[in-house]
């Protein structure tokens, strides 16, 4: 190879240059020392490095890209760490739309779940695979189609309007309902299988934190709050990530108001239809919840111990009434009975006391008949002293009562001189004028 040397003159001094002549030293050197050095710093260790592995600036800055991509991922862990699909590398970048946003930057086990920071470090690991720079540097031919992919997720997800679009359409998110056998295989297949249908569909939920399933140990208050809030659910699903794209031109305004109704009628009948899924998703779960068929049974048995009861305590009264009845009738004809005694017994009474007043009026005639009617001896009573002896007796026994009557023919009985039952009937008629029973004169011969 030819050479070419090129003289140039060295730069002319100035006029009055005089340095030379006028420096003045105003100190000494120190003495020298010999000290040893050792290079250091990133630069350095980057040199050794080539010269070690024999690389070129190239291959070393390669090698260099790998090693930091690996350690980005060994830095992350597991929890956006997941396996590339070969199908989503070749996806194409012009259908964004209908790509699963989350599983192009390998969220998507987190999906609404995921943060801010997991997003973002998913998506620097990412780039650092697939920025075309770096594919092209280990020699890949893959294009950047899937690059735009990784850009357009993380644009959608880190806009947090968007990113609410994308996961009111995310059905990748959803978890399917059970069906009535496996969740009927035991008492804690139901909860286990419908606990995650209602985490999932609680994201929608405009109140949070939505209540969810439960177990079986929730108390009838949670179980009613829960189907409560589920059967009025008030979603925000609003479902525009889906919309047409509407024209942005100026000239066609009736096109562009045409694809705007019509996207309003599409979000309308997906919101019905949600909405009805989402009834009808309850109402399965309400068939076969063990715990409304428990509380069901506690109210019925409730009802029939209330109805018990008062048939019980309705029982009770109409015993007690019957019982209250029955010893009322069996009083009155206790009564009745006693009554019919005593009046039969009254009547015996009165009966044997007219007999004894008859009796005792025998007596007493026969004691004026048996003294000879109060005669001397052997002086015969003729019809008139009959009668009127006798009439003074009805007149006195008249005026006396049973007790009195029998009394006197207590006195009576037995006797028949003259004098004794004479002075007896004496006694008797002064006794009965003395209490006004008879007047004077009115006995004449036994009370003389």
């Amino acid at each position: 190879m030819a050479t070419a040397q090129i003289s140039l003159p060295l730069p002319v001094l100035p006029e009055g240059w005089s340095a030379p002549n006028d420096f003045k030293a105003i100190g000494t050197l120190s003495t020298p020392n010999q000290r040893n050095l050792e290079p250091v710093g990133p630069h350095f260790l980057a040199h050794a490095r080539r010269k070690r592995h024999k690389r070129t600036f190239s291959e070393d800055e390669r090698i260099q890209a790998n090693e930091n991509v690996k350690k980005v991922e060994e830095d992350d862990g597991d929890d956006i760490s997941e396996a590339e699909d070969p199908l989503m590398l070749g996806r194409d970048a012009k259908d964004w739309k209908g790509q699963d946003h989350y599983a192009v930057l390998g969220l998507s086990k987190h999906r609404y779940r995921a943060t801010d920071s997991q997003i973002k470090r998913a998506h620097r690991k990412k780039v650092l695979r697939h920025h075309p720079d770096k594919r092209a540097a280990t020699g890949s031919s893959e294009d950047d189609s899937f690059f735009k992919c990784i850009q357009k997720a993380f644009e959608i997800l880190t806009d947090p309007v968007k990113r609410r679009q994308y996961d009111s359409v995310d059905e990748n998110a959803n978890v399917d309902p059970p069906s009535k056998k496996a969740a009927s295989k035991s008492p804690s297949a139901f909860y286990k299988l419908w606990g995650p249908v209602f985490e999932s569909e609680a994201r929608f939920s405009k109140t949070q934190p939505a209540p969810l399933l439960g177990n079986d140990k929730s108390t009838k208050e949670e179980v009613e709050e829960f189907y409560n809030f589920w059967f009025n659910f008030e979603s925000w699903r609003s479902f525009e990530y889906q919309d047409e794209d509407v024209p942005d031109d100026n000239e066609n305004r009736d096109q562009k108001r045409h694809v705007e109704r019509k996207n309003n009628n599409a979000r309308k009948k997906k919101k019905t239809e949600d909405t009805a899924r989402l009834r009808q998703l309850v109402d399965d779960c309400l068939a076969g919840d063990e715990r409304i068929k428990k509380f069901r049974k506690e109210a019925r048995a409730g009802k029939d111990k209330k109805r018990l009861d008062r048939e019980a305590e309705e029982k009770r009264i109409a015993d007690e009434a019957k019982k209250a009845k029955e010893e009322k009738e069996k009083l009155l004809k206790e009564k009745e009975e006693a009554e019919k005694v005593e009046k039969a017994e009254g009547k015996k009474a009165k009966e044997a006391a007219k007999n004894a007043a008859k009796k005792n009026k025998r007596v007493l005639k026969g004691s004026v008949k048996d003294a000879n009617y109060l005669l001397p001896e052997g002086q015969e009573a003729g019809a008139k002293r009959i009668d009127e002896i006798l009439g003074d007796v009805e007149a006195v026994t008249g005026k006396i009562d049973n007790e009195e009557l029998a009394s006197l023919a207590g006195k009576l009985g037995g006797l028949k001189l003259r004098e004794e039952v004479g002075g007896i009937w004496k006694e008797e008629v002064k006794r009965l004028e003395g209490e006004g029973k008879l007047k004077a004169g009115e006995v004449r011969i036994l009370g003389s």
